[in-house]
């Protein structure tokens, strides 16, 4: 079977960043203690404080999912319940994984261009008192949204404050932080702990590692029983070394932001080549690496025959095409040509 043409499917769809396999070939050497007890996972969390302070604590896991629900059961008890919005991933495409896993209830709030606001998380919070009620523990916002777009650092501290108000933690789902800190030209600090962020799931695999995410507690104490929620999570890696590794070549030398730097900037290619052409009309601010479009329907599989990308609302003609550290310039202008030559009228 011959190689498949880059799509606009996902950033996950990219193959492995060659600084990260590098990274990997270079551990895979002679024998280190396992589960995380090894120089190669103490040096990536090193870097992790270099990037996010010196109080952080950093664990290490396998996917984006397993991050986000070992992370909430760290946080929450029986009768707690997570607010998020309405298109979070962790209400849409974790497989009900914090219900059945965190066991906490999830209560949406409302966001049109992918974001909450303090008014949004307030609304749940009125009857928190109440014993015929699930008790509001945490908010979880994701950054960048799953519309593409992001919170600015004002945006964050808001709901932050509003959630600490009332006694609750700050969440952040970061599977596209880089992209989000790079669309804002600011630090992953600058848009984590420092807006008052109390624990991230900060991606690696969407920013060109293999597999890997990291749970970063900006609050030592809230980590107290993380080890253990990882562990009945089955989010420890015996072979800690190559999660570990992957880690250290994304925070070393940049390369989280050079990755990142691209895939945006390949995404404001793409939405500027697209435009101007009769019939697509971008629907969302492109503010980091995916851009959300509306086209005629009957257009969408002849296009994914060429290039595939996942509809968004099929019945709406709308989709989502996501650019990743490898997308290249031609593979826009291919794809920007074809929908070209389907829209245009017949002679």
């Amino acid at each position: 079977m011959g190689e498949r043409i880059r799509g606009f499917g996902s950033d996950n769809h990219a193959g492995v960043h060659p600084e990260v396999m590098a990274a990997l070939q270079r551990v895979n050497v002679g024998h280190v203690h396992s589960y995380g007890d090894d120089p190669h996972t103490d040096e990536a969390v090193a870097l992790f404080r270099g990037v996010l302070g010196s109080e952080v604590e950093v664990f290490l896991a396998f996917n984006g999912t397993g991050a986000n629900v070992t992370a909430l059961t760290a946080l929450t008890r029986f009768c707690d319940a997570v607010i998020c919005s309405d298109t979070a991933h962790l209400h849409i495409d974790e497989c009900g994984a914090p219900e059945q896993v965190a066991g906490v209830k999830l209560l949406t709030a409302p966001a049109p261009d992918g974001k909450i606001t303090p008014e949004g998380v307030a609304a749940h919070i009125a009857g928190r008192g109440d014993e015929h009620q699930v008790r509001p523990r945490v908010v979880s916002i994701t950054q960048a949204t799953e519309l593409g777009t992001v919170y600015a650092p004002s945006e964050i501290r808001a709901i932050a404050d509003c959630a600490h108000e009332h006694g609750l933690y700050l969440h952040v789902d970061g599977a596209r932080i880089a992209n989000a800190a790079v669309g804002l030209g600011l630090e992953l600090r600058e848009v984590t702990g420092d807006c008052g962020v109390d624990v991230l799931s900060f991606g690696g695999t969407k920013n060109g590692l293999m597999l890997g995410e990291a749970v970063v507690f900006f609050k030592p104490e809230l980590a107290e029983d993380y080890r253990r929620a990882r562990k009945q999570g089955m989010q420890l890696a015996s072979k800690m070394r190559f999660v570990a590794a992957q880690f250290t070549a994304l925070l070393t030398d940049d390369l989280w932001r050079r990755s990142a730097e691209h895939a945006n900037a390949m995404a404001q290619v793409l939405a500027e080549r697209v435009r101007p052409i009769r019939g697509v009309e971008v629907i969302y601010p492109v503010q980091a690496n995916a851009v959300f479009a509306r086209l005629p329907v009957d257009v969408i599989p002849i296009l994914q025959q060429e290039f595939f990308f996942y509809p968004w609302n099929a019945t709406r003609g709308e989709v989502r095409w996501m650019t990743s550290f490898d997308t290249e310039a031609e593979d826009i202008e291919a794809f920007a040509t074809l929908i070209e030559t389907l829209l245009s009228p017949t002679e």
